[in-house]
């Protein structure tokens, strides 16, 4: 599967943000898929996600309240609505897919074959 993701920018603290993963090259409902985050000098760490052939989501704590993860399985798109921004959300978002993540691994970034490319959100105080 590929995966390109778009929607990054600059946002003041308390703005919002809607990133869009695309995904081509295979059933996308087949995949787990995840949303990452990646801020400079820090390790890459788990936003947002869905299991495979299932609509259940999951939420880094840090993020909880603040961002809704959705999908369209017509569209091959995911999506990651960010709300209540605050600085310390700046990052590299990128959106991952695989199909073999067992779900007490969801959250591990290693753990998916597949990335999009990153999308750059900063967000000012």
């Amino acid at each position: 599967v590929q995966l390109q993701a778009s929607g990054g920018g600059m946002v003041q603290a308390g703005g919002s943000l809607r990133l869009s993963c695309a995904a081509s090259g295979d059933t996308f409902r087949s995949y787990v898929m995840g949303w990452f985050r990646q801020a400079l000098g820090k390790e890459r760490e788990y936003v947002a996600g869905f299991r495979r052939n299932d609509d259940r989501t999951y939420y880094a704590n840090s993020v909880k309240g603040r961002f809704t993860i959705s999908r369209d399985n017509a569209r091959n798109m995911v999506y990651l609505q960010m709300d209540s921004l605050k600085p310390e959300d700046t990052a590299v978002y990128y959106c991952a897919a695989d199909k073999g993540v067992i779900l007490s691994a969801i959250a591990i970034w290693n753990q998916y074959d597949y990335w999009g490319q990153g999308t750059q959100v900063t967000v000012s105080s």
